[in-house]
């Protein structure tokens, strides 16, 4: 295997010198190179307008949310999204999903991945660039450190100046602001899981339960160190996401693209003198201020990129001033820079092979979920037959199985049901603590009943038989038929 030449490479001086340092026979080898800050400058635009719009609507929905009532009758909780693992239910406004219902909580996640892959197959990564909560957060972490520090000119210089009064007030400042945010975030998710106003008022007047303060305190100290401190470290190196989007792109997905059919040759440009035989771009390195994972987007689709587009605002500003065309950096296609390197005219081809797949597969399986949620049932019911021992033979020659019965009542109300079996021909059928076969089902409750049914052998086809059991509301004539076994024999 040939070694490798860097001699007449031109490397970073920081790269160079650990380079050096590798090469010398007393060092030992080391890989890991030190992080080096980023001061992403302050970026005005459409994208950026979209980015703060982004931030607003999802910061509310995740704060206010928990705080949105819903009346769901006498007895229920009214709050709009709960997960309520004390009595295990799950409510999203009108639906209430029960743990034997788990298949829906499945649905919306395949649902969200095929979503997600068809977005990044038409536009790149929009998901990372607005709604990723890593994003948002850091967003907001970076707009409270220029609010305290400057921009970035100012926070770099403040970073180099020696510690005064007024650098420590600044950090501080910067510092408890983030904190505040990380608790707010921490106390908003625990909202989810308890009735907002009373978790609220029990969390600050110390009478919470421990596990309500422990995930507090987890997600303010994950929100302030990822928001904070790690910012694009999360995204290159945490995140699988970058890893796996190449496999859901292509060369016609659109993408935040630097247009070097237009750009280059790139280089400084005087005020008047002429555009022939050049680039539009200045080398003024403004998309690589803005950017806030540090790259050059002139290098092509790297994997930090997250797709926030705030470049496409640094370099429309400066194309502004330098009174050329805007959208030296747009949203293009790999594709699209290759016709017009041909002569040809862009376009833009959404309906490809692979969108149709996952815009089919997403239409499939919404379309299945709510089939699924407009014919789901409010009654159900578990049969469990005894199998220690599988029967009885009683003094009159009958054969006796007995049942547990697992009675759903998923209604907002009680209901009276009427119980009774289908294909097998029984002598008798009782139900303990019972005086008929009429039961009934407490609202939005789980409820047993222990069943026996007796049969004459010789009225029964072999040693075991099918047969149906059946609830029927007696007031909508809802039906649930659970299908059982009635063992006669060994």
């Amino acid at each position: 295997m040939p070694e490798l030449d860097i001699s007449r490479k031109k490397v970073a001086p920081g790269i160079e010198q650990s380079l050096a340092k590798a090469s010398s026979p007393s060092t030992p080898q080391s890989l890991y190179v030190k992080r080096e800050k980023l001061y992403p400058k302050k970026a005005k635009g459409m994208f950026r307008n979209l980015r703060w719009l982004a931030l607003f609507v999802l910061l509310g929905i995740y704060y206010f949310v928990p705080w949105i009532r819903w009346d769901r009758g006498p007895g229920q909780p009214d709050q709009a999204v709960l997960v309520d693992f004390e009595n295990a239910r799950f409510y999203f406004f009108f639906i209430e999903i029960w743990p034997q219902e788990v298949y829906y909580i499945t649905g919306l996640l395949i649902l969200a991945a095929l979503g997600l892959f068809l977005v990044t197959a038409l536009f790149g990564r929009v998901w990372c660039g607005y709604a990723c909560p890593q994003t948002i957060w850091t967003d907001l972490f970076i707009a409270v450190e220029r609010f305290f520090e400057g921009d970035r000119n100012a926070r770099i210089k403040l970073d180099r100046a020696p510690w005064s009064l007024g650098k420590f007030s600044k950090k501080a400042g910067k510092h408890i602001v983030w904190v505040i945010i990380a608790a707010l975030t921490g106390g908003a998710w625990i909202l989810y899981f308890h009735d907002a106003p009373t978790i609220a008022r029990d969390f600050l007047t110390g009478h919470a339960a421990m596990t309500s303060y422990v995930f507090a305190a987890l997600l303010t100290f994950t929100t302030y160190t990822l928001a904070g401190h790690m910012r694009e470290q999360v995204c290159t190196y945490m995140c699988p996401w970058p890893r796996i989007q190449a496999a859901m792109i292509d060369e016609e997905a659109l993408n935040v693209t630097y247009r070097y059919d237009r750009g280059e040759p790139r280089g400084a440009h005087k005020k008047g003198s002429s555009w022939e035989g050049r680039g539009d771009c200045i080398d003024c390195r403004q998309c690589v201020a803005v950017c806030p994972v540090g790259i050059d987007i002139r290098k092509g689709l790297q994997l930090e990129c997250i797709g926030c587009a705030l470049c496409i605002d640094a370099c429309n500003v400066i194309m502004d001033k330098i009174d050329r065309p805007r959208n030296l950096i747009a949203y293009d296609t790999d594709q699209n820079i290759q016709r017009r390197l041909k002569g040809e005219k862009s376009k833009f081809n959404l309906v490809r092979a692979r969108t149709l797949i996952y815009a089919v597969l997403f239409g499939f399986v919404g379309l299945f979920m709510l089939y699924a949620l407009l014919n789901r049932t409010t009654l159900d019911m578990n049969v469990l037959r005894d199998r220690q021992p599988n029967f009885v033979q009683l003094s009159d020659g009958t054969v006796r199985n007995g049942y547990t019965l697992k009675v759903l009542n998923k209604a907002t109300h009680k209901r009276q049901l009427d119980l009774s079996i289908l294909g097998l021909s029984a002598s008798d059928i009782n139900v303990i603590g019972q005086d008929n076969l009429q039961l009934e089902a407490p609202a939005d409750e789980t409820i047993e009943f222990r069943l026996y049914i007796a049969a004459d052998p010789k009225t029964v086809s072999g040693q075991k038989t099918d047969y149906w059991i059946v609830l029927k509301d007696i007031e909508t004539n809802a039906e649930r038929q659970v299908r059982a076994v009635f063992v006669s024999g060994d």
